[in-house]
């Protein structure tokens, strides 16, 4: 698999790096309050440390227009696909160390079921402020890889996204397909078979290998 760069024509139909935001105290706030695990990934929807930082309110005016957000943040090491989410809204990610964007179009998913032959990877630098389209299917990110060889001291990343989401599953009467595959608030989510994921009731839709950039 080719890493493209984010700044790459290729990542246009998947996101833009938005220019203009000062993220220096909330990187900072983040690498000094957050934990890492050195063999999982934690994440967690809104952090009121994070949250209470002027760059908040920029944000929700600007970034999403005056609507109301949360900011938190997933950290941790992973190498792998795993899965694929969507969300109704943008999502920002902001990377403290560098990272890598696994993605693929939310257009290609068919009956809920998508192969993972049409996901493609971004390499994100420290301190870029990601916008991920609605439109993108993405999930956890990546270590960085570096020379041919996946970086082994994990990443931190602030998530941001519309408020409320990832949150407590709504209770809801399934109309269609896609109501079966909400995961969680505004969270629709297709796994792969080898996954825990998978294990816990997730709906399977991605075919063919589990992707791991440290192969």
């Amino acid at each position: 698999m080719r890493i493209k760069s984010v700044f790459s024509h290729s990542f246009e139909k998947y996101g833009k790096v938005l220019s203009g935001y000062d993220v220096t105290e909330l990187l900072k706030k983040l690498d000094e309050t957050t934990k890492k695990p050195a063999d999982a990934v934690i994440y967690e929807p809104g952090d009121a440390g994070l949250e209470a930082l002027p760059i908040a309110k920029e944000f929700s005016e600007n970034a999403y227009g005056g609507m109301p957000i949360q900011i938190g943040y997933c950290n941790g090491n992973n190498t792998k696909l795993n899965c694929l989410e969507w969300h109704r809204g943008s999502e920002l990610n902001i990377p403290s160390s560098d990272i890598v964007l696994l993605v693929a179009p939310l257009q290609a998913v068919k009956n809920g079921k998508l192969s993972t032959s049409m996901v493609e990877a971004f390499y994100a630098p420290a301190g870029t402020v990601v916008q991920v389209y609605e439109t993108t299917l993405h999930y956890a990110p990546c270590n960085a890889v570096k020379n041919g060889k996946v970086v082994t001291d994990g990443f931190r990343v602030i998530i941001v996204l519309p408020k409320d989401t990832n949150t407590e599953k709504p209770k809801i009467e399934e109309k269609n397909l896609e109501d079966k595959l909400l995961w969680a608030r505004n969270k629709w989510l297709i796994a792969h078979p080898d996954t825990n994921e998978a294990k816990s009731g997730a709906f399977v839709g991605l075919e063919g290998v589990n992707i791991d950039i440290a192969k």
